[in-house]
């Protein structure tokens, strides 16, 4: 019997509560607040890192998270692992609320594992390649000898040799070869759902592309659900089934990787797409698609936090928050111009029949 099939073994004797229709992972109103003292004259505030995420992650989906560089994308990711502790919300995978009695922390720890950005510092140079996938079922009661024999049947699932890469020692590894360990790691433990922090970031395209191959068919042949934070839009295009935008730690709009690429509907969206480098020389700009830097998040804008980057910006964007509006089925965007009579000049108007 293949790993694989050892895991969907293990898999289907874990409770599924609600089926295909109940989402894996659920995130109401999750928020991290970090609190700062001192400076010249002893002034505090709170960097408003993740303020009010909701989203839901559907079982066998790959739930995509873009956004510039300070937009919450990893911070969310560590307060949906619970590396951080969250100022407020609640984080529920499969029906139990995390770290309830139902389900304890080391328990969803073992059904949801990270993968992380930097592949070397998330390697315990200590350890060889065996011994670092081997560890985390250690822990949690696997004898050594079925731990390493584990070790050796990922390697194989993620293209290495274990002989001529299991007694090997992080450093002796490339950034691609490290990757993959990282990935084989986070499946030593057979979890149900893959956080991957900018997986591919690091790498150079070649290798990218084949990491990305990897991960795609890992999902299928284990059975996994994959939430993929990255900053490259093409590589979220390629992976994701659903796409999160992310601006100063809210929901800036959610949908289908179709609708998100095809008809982006919020100003923010728009830009971030235009921003993509091409080849044809008529479609290439002289102009940025948007200017100026990301707001404090001390003290971010009032009303709608991009209202100060945004071309088609009014008086109601800075006076409400704009709610969460449903354009074409799981398509939802927060921007006054798309909500029905929200006071601006662009949103449409509900005629009464």
């Amino acid at each position: 019997m293949s790993i694989a099939e050892r895991l969907k073994q293990d898999l289907s004797e874990l409770p599924d509560r609600g089926g295909p229709a109940q989402p894996l992972l659920i995130v109401r109103d999750l928020v991290k607040h970090f609190p700062i003292k001192g400076g010249l004259f002893g002034r505090s505030g709170m960097v408003q890192a993740v303020d009010g995420l909701d989203f839901e992650i559907r079982k066998g989906e790959t739930l995509g998270i873009v956004g510039e560089s300070g937009c919450g994308k990893s911070t969310a990711s560590r307060l949906i692992m619970a590396l951080l502790g969250m100022t407020r919300g609640e984080i529920i995978f499969d029906g139990e609320a995390v770290g309830s009695r139902a389900l304890p922390l080391k328990e969803y720890r073992r059904q949801v594992q990270m993968v992380f950005q930097d592949s070397y510092a998330s390697l315990n140079p200590r350890l060889t390649i065996e011994e670092s996938i081997a560890f985390g079922p250690m822990v949690h009661g696997l004898a050594r000898s079925a731990a390493i024999q584990r070790a050796h049947e990922l390697l194989v699932a993620v293209g290495m040799a274990p002989g001529q890469f299991g007694r090997r020692f992080p450093h002796e590894l490339s950034g691609g070869q490290r990757q993959r360990i990282n990935i084989a790691r986070a499946l030593a433990l057979r979890p149900r759902m893959l956080i991957l922090d900018e997986p591919v970031s690091a790498l150079d395209k070649s290798v990218e592309a084949q990491v990305l191959n990897m991960l795609v068919d890992l999902k299928d042949e284990f059975g996994l659900t994959y939430l993929f934070i990255s900053h490259d839009l093409n590589v979220v295009q390629h992976i994701a089934d659903r796409v999160l935008v992310m601006y100063l730690g809210r929901i800036a709009e959610i949908g289908p990787v179709d609708g998100i690429f095809d008809q982006p509907q919020h100003p923010y969206t728009q830009a971030l797409l235009a921003s993509r480098p091409s080849m044809d020389p008529d479609l290439r700009r002289t102009e940025p698609p948007i200017t100026g830097d990301p707001p404090n998040p001390v003290n971010p804008p009032s009303g709608c936090r991009f209202r100060t980057r945004c071309r088609i910006a009014e008086d109601i964007c800075a006076h409400s928050v704009p709610a969460m509006t449903t354009v074409q089925g799981l398509h939802q965007v927060a921007c006054h111009a798309v909500e029905p009579e929200s006071g601006h000049s662009l949103a449409p108007q509900e005629f009464a029949a």
